[in-house]
C-alpha cells in the first residue's frame, strides 16, 4: 500500500478539499457543485494513498474537474497562485479539463463516455507494448454510464485483460435532469460490470476503510488478469447539508449567505475531526 496515512488523515484532507471546493466556486460563480463534492473522498483515496508518481489518472467526468482541481491543490501540485485563476478568462483550469494544460492532467474530458476510451487506450499501451507497471485509474459518473462508448471501453479492456486498469465509479444517484434509476435505470450496476469482465467491488465512497478493501485486495481474490471496477456509491452535494440528495446543486451557484453557510458546516465538520484525533 502506497503512502500509508491514518484514514483520519484522509478525513482532514477531505475536508479542507471541501472548503477550498466551496471557496473556489463562490468566488468563480461555477455550478458542477454537487457532483465534484460527491467525489471528494474518492479523489483524496487516489492522491493521497493509491497513486504512484507513474501511475496516471483520467477525470472522465469531466464536469468535477473543480474537484481534481482542489485534490491536486491538497498534495501541493497546483499552488494558490494557479488556484484563484479557476473558470477565469485564459485559465489553464476551466470549468473541464482542458488538455495539455497542466501534466497531471493528459486528456481532456468532459464530453462523457470519452474518458474511459482513453484510460483503456493508456492501459493497453502501458501493459502490452511498454510491459511496465503503470497503472491507470478512470473516474466515471453513474449517468456517463449511459454512453455505449463506456461499454465499449469495458469489453475492449476486458478483451485484453487490462489488470492495469481500474474503474472508479462515483455513484451518487443524480445527474443533468433526474435520478440516474428515473431517467435510464442502470441497476444492478454491479451486475453489469462483471458481466462485462471486470472485477468489481461495491463500497460506501466516503468510507476511506473500504476503499482500503476495495483497492488493496490480493491479487487472489479477485481474477488476477481482470480490470477491476470499485463501485462507490456516494452522496450528491456531500457535506453540506442542503445540497445533499439534491439535483438542482448540478446547476446552482451559492449565494452569500449560502457560502458562508455551507463553509461553516464544512469548517466544523474539520474541526471536529481534529478533535478526534487529539482524544
Amino acid at each position: 500500500m502506497n503512502n500509508v496515512r491514518p484514514c483520519h488523515i484522509l478525513e482532514e484532507t477531505a475536508g479542507r478539499i471541501r472548503a477550498k471546493l466551496l471557496t473556489m466556486h463562490y468566488q468563480a460563480k461555477a455550478n458542477h457543485l454537487g457532483g465534484a463534492l460527491s467525489a471528494v473522498e474518492i479523489l483524496t483515496y487516489l492522491y493521497c494513498r493509491w497513486k504512484r508518481p507513474q501511475d496516471q489518472f483520467i477525470m472522465s467526468k469531466g464536469h468535477g474537474a473543480s474537484a481534481l482541481y482542489a485534490t491536486l491543490w491538497a498534495v501541493d501540485t497546483f499552488t494558490d497562485a494557479q488556484m484563484e485563476t479557476y473558470y477565469q478568462d485564459g485559465t489553464k483550469l476551466p470549468g473541464h479539463p482542458a488538455a495539455g494544460a497542466h501534466t497531471a492532467i493528459p486528456a481532456a474530458t468532459g464530453s462523457l463516455g470519452h474518458g474511459l476510451p482513453i484510460a483503456a487506450g493508456m492501459a493497453y499501451a502501458h501493459q502490452h507494448v511498454h510491459g511496465n507497471d503503470v497503472r491507470i485509474a478512470c473516474l466515471l459518473s453513474d449517468g456517463e454510464c449511459n454512453e455505449g462508448s463506456v461499454w465499449e471501453s469495458a469489453l475492449f479492456a476486458a478483451h485484453h485483460r487490462l489488470r492495469n486498469l481500474t474503474v472508479v465509479i462515483d455513484a451518487n444517484g443524480f445527474q443533468g435532469f433526474g435520478r440516474t434509476c428515473d431517467v435510464l435505470n442502470l441497476e444492478s450496476l454491479s451486475r453489469k460490470w462483471e458481466a462485462f469482465g471486470f472485477a468489481v467491488c461495491e463500497i460506501d465512497g466516503h468510507d476511506f476503510e473500504q476503499m482500503d478493501t476495495a483497492f488493496w485486495k490480493d491479487d487472489h481474490t479477485v481474477v488476477p488478469t481482470a480490470p477491476r471496477c470499485v463501485l462507490c456509491r456516494t452522496v450528491k452535494g456531500r457535506g453540506v447539508s442542503f445540497m445533499e440528495n439534491t439535483m438542482e446543486w448540478h446547476y446552482l451557484t451559492m449565494t452569500p449567505e449560502q457560502y458562508e453557510r455551507a463553509l461553516a458546516e464544512v469548517k466544523a465538520r474539520i474541526r471536529a475531526k481534529l478533535q478526534e484525533r487529539a482524544a
